[in-house]
């Protein structure tokens, strides 16, 4: 299968930061994920953990995408995504996932699939939602969801792996026996970006900020303890991380979901959260 012409994509450097920074900036919210990795990161590939991949037409730089764990395009054209498939079928698959818009992602996938396939999920419709504001009026945020201290990350653990595992359909244990998984929910703890509400040295609610420029933050690894569903514990949870979120860390709070998980998206929406777009993952 040829996928590309003539035009190309290339490995950024350092010199075409600014450049990149215009792109992932035209949408703040869609583009969140490589804009905070890029704000804490620059385009060095060992300080990214990953490449950033450029897509210029007329000596202008158009689109990008980041590979790294996931494969992401940014305001990616048709052309690009050509262009990112190809580089991205030469070099194999080394991602976990990859997650986007939803019609660029469609169509990466499309042309990766005869290569990389088949993915062991693919979730075409994940809304992607956000909100300015505190939650509405009526709603109490949870006083007793607080950011996690760093001497409670082996309380936090557990929650963690079961969120991952339930949502992902894997466990992050598996390979290295979880030390890198560790190191991140560390890594979020440290940085104060990690809540939960503990009960009796137990995780009854949890969610993280997973990505933060100075436009957006995104939210993240949303749980609720299995047998404690239905109490609206992620309603008064989701109200008080928002306001965390929006006092400490960026004006615009977002978050994607499945579109299959009807109660998530009806609590999202309760607390103020309205639709602006469609993400699609796939994962391997």
């Amino acid at each position: 299968m040829r996928m590309l012409g003539s035009l190309a994509a290339r490995v950024l450097d350092g010199s075409d930061l600014d450049e990149a920074l215009a792109v992932v900036e035209r949408d703040p919210i869609t583009n969140v994920f490589v804009a905070s990795r890029i704000y804490a990161a620059g385009l060095d590939p060992w300080r990214l953990g990953g490449e950033v991949w450029g897509f210029s037409r007329h000596g202008k730089l158009e689109s990008l995408c980041y590979s790294g764990a996931n494969l992401v395009p940014v305001e990616a054209t048709p052309d690009a995504v050509r262009a990112f498939a190809e580089r991205a079928r030469r070099q194999g698959r080394r991602c976990s996932s990859i997650v986007g818009p939803a019609e660029p992602t469609r169509l990466l996938w499309e042309l990766l699939e005869p290569y990389w396939g088949p993915a062991r999920d693919v979730r075409a419709t994940q809304p992607l939602m956000a909100t300015w504001g505190p939650a509405p009026a009526d709603i109490e945020p949870d006083l007793r969801v607080r950011p996690v201290r760093p001497d409670e990350v082996d309380i936090l653990m557990p929650a963690c792996v079961a969120m991952f595992t339930e949502e992902v359909g894997v466990s992050p244990l598996s390979g290295d026996g979880g030390a890198m998984y560790r190191a991140r929910v560390a890594e979020l703890v440290q940085a104060g970006r990690a809540f939960a509400r503990i009960e009796d040295g137990r995780v009854v609610f949890k969610a993280e900020i997973g990505a933060v420029t100075p436009h957006c933050c995104q939210i993240q690894g949303v749980w609720v303890t299995p047998e404690r569903r239905g109490q609206r514990l992620s309603i008064g949870g989701m109200a008080a991380v928002i306001e965390y979120a929006l006092r400490d860390f960026a004006p615009i709070v977002s978050l994607y979901v499945n579109d299959y998980n009807a109660p998530a998206r009806a609590a999202y929406r309760r607390v103020g959260f309205t639709e602006v777009g469609t993400f699609m993952s796939v994962l391997f």
